[in-house]
């Protein structure tokens, strides 16, 4: 319909016939100023088909607004609308190429267009346009033109036309992108933070990538560059979208050249995580104490850490550094109570040998600390309670003490286990 615009490009700034060039042009100037939009159409129409691009990019601009317009009232007309369509895709085109600086103006528009405009059925054309887009606007590209691609690759993987790989590799491709693409306002901030979530939502419920099509793709490319920082990044971040696909070498590996290459409190809290998970002891004390000892962390972090270390530790078995670590979380306020709950745990169940009253006497600093944690947090107190009774039946009988020369309330120092504590006598009643 309007597509014989380029025929007289080479032709000098306003074409064969400059003064109907002109004249057109300033006709639909003047309908356009005043909001005439339905008489500035067919004089638009002239000016486009007889002026060069470079006679006037307000041609181009304006254009693309009359050409919406016509879109949307002939919304039914689906033959008139692939053509006007077509049109206004050679308009964005067109200022692309004659307008440099606003070429990645011009293609995020095109991308919008197609976006609104296109029929859905279309998803070839759509993941095309979209691709060459972002290829050619980087972190300049539309953050909402990254959600419409990767939902045109998630469609043609759907119909067979591409494989789960492109997928992997559009996703890839463009949640990197949006990191890089600016945020100027907190508007455009919020929006970047949406189209994140949005990419990794669309990615998650597509269900394109299994644990098995990841293993597959980055097993070979890990086993051939594992000292490759992004490349270790992908596959933690892939991994971490696809449930049930963590507990794997090939996970674990690349998680640990990210913090071996870039070190962070949280990665090596991240790798605590999974090797506590697989009960890799050494391993997850170590990047436990790391993340600990790292800059990065403040005071409150540090005794959170420190009471999931204890925990893990008493669950391991290893109730020296159990208790240890629960000393240190209790420092903190916030972490006290549990703590003290923790301490108070540890030492009840710690095996000691000994006289009669060296094995019992571990119950006492097991009370102790119960008491203690309880006085912290009113809510422990019913489960404390319920503990003391407990221990309390393995205290050693009177007589028992009495002949070790010991009496209620009388001071005691406990060694056991690589643990030690003062704590007072105390016989069953």
């Amino acid at each position: 319909m309007m597509l014989s615009g380029t025929q007289a490009f080479a032709q000098g700034k306003y074409g064969a016939d400059s003064a109907e060039c002109i004249k057109y042009l300033s006709y639909y100037s003047e309908y356009y100023k005043s909001k005439s939009y339905d008489e500035a159409i067919p004089n638009w129409r002239e000016a486009f088909r007889l002026c060069p691009p470079q006679a006037n990019q307000n041609m181009l601009i304006n254009g693309a607004v009359l050409i919406r317009r016509l879109i949307t009232q002939n919304a039914r007309n689906q033959e008139y609308k692939n053509a006007l369509l077509d049109t206004l895709v050679l308009v964005h085109n067109l200022r692309a190429q004659y307008y440099p600086a606003y070429a990645t103006t011009a293609r995020n528009n095109k991308g919008v267009d197609l976006h609104n405009y296109a029929d859905k059925n279309d998803v070839q054309r759509l993941y095309d346009e979209y691709n060459s887009i972002i290829e050619a606007n980087k972190a300049e590209t539309n953050a909402s033109l990254l959600v419409f691609d990767l939902n045109a690759a998630v469609d043609l993987y759907k119909e067979g036309k591409i494989g789960a790989e492109d997928v992997i590799n559009i996703y890839q491709r463009n949640i990197d992108l949006i990191d890089k693409i600016p945020a100027k306002t907190d508007a455009d901030k919020e929006k970047n933070n949406q189209v994140r979530t949005d990419l990794e939502s669309l990615f998650i419920t597509s269900k394109v990538a299994s644990c098995e099509n990841l293993l597959e793709l980055f097993g070979p490319r890990y086993a051939a560059a594992p000292e490759d920082l992004e490349l270790a990044r992908n596959i933690v971040r892939m991994m971490s979208l696809t449930e049930g696909c963590t507990d794997n070498d090939l996970f674990l590996n690349a998680a640990t050249t990210m913090y071996k290459l870039d070190p962070s409190a949280n990665s090596a809290y991240f790798l605590f995580r999974l090797n506590s998970s697989r009960g890799n002891y050494l391993d997850a004390v170590h990047y436990m104490e790391e993340a600990i000892n790292s800059e990065d962390t403040d005071a409150e972090t540090d005794a959170q850490y420190y009471y999931e270390l204890a925990t893990f530790c008493y669950k391991s078995g290893q109730l020296a550094k159990a208790f240890e670590s629960a000393r240190e979380a209790a420092d903190n306020p916030g972490q006290a109570a549990r703590a003290y709950f923790l301490m108070g745990t540890i030492w009840g169940n710690v095996k000691c040998g000994g006289d009669e009253i060296a094995s019992r006497a571990p119950y006492w600093v097991a009370v102790d600390y119960l008491n203690r944690a309880k006085a912290a947090d009113e809510s422990l107190a019913e489960e404390a309670n319920r503990m003391i009774g407990q221990f309390a039946r393995y205290y050693p009988k009177a007589a028992d003490a009495f002949m070790y020369d010991l009496t209620d309330g009388q001071s005691y120092t406990v060694s056991c286990s690589g643990m030690r504590a003062t704590t007072t006598v105390r016989t069953q009643k």
